[in-house]
């Protein structure tokens, strides 16, 4: 998997953890697939969160740096509506210890 592709469903997972995607959560994620450049195909795939489970195995492989980054984008995703819900908080942590960071 694309680690373009990748980044996306984990914007996805946290930004439905709450069960519901505002207005404002999709603009975010519509905006980072622009951004990223995903065809239009990749795009398909993070709005049928295909390959969702295998994301974080995906971006394993970062730098420290590179995955710390990622976390903080994550909970910028998750306050994208302007609030962070605790089911949204829970995921960020979830992928932060699957990616291999410690809290």
């Amino acid at each position: 998997m694309d680690q373009k592709l990748a980044k996306c469903l984990l914007y996805t997972k946290v930004l439905t953890a709450d069960g519901m995607m505002t207005e404002n959560e999709r603009a975010f994620l519509e905006q980072a697939m622009s951004h990223l450049g995903l065809s239009p195909d990749d795009r398909r795939k993070v709005i049928d969160l295909e390959g969702w489970d295998q994301a974080e195995v995906t971006l394993r492989s970062l730098d420290r740096e590179s995955k710390e980054r990622l976390i903080s984008e994550l909970l910028d995703a998750a306050s994208a509506d302007g609030r962070l819900s605790p089911l949204e908080i829970a995921q960020v942590r979830a992928i932060s210890k699957d990616l291999g960071i410690e809290e």
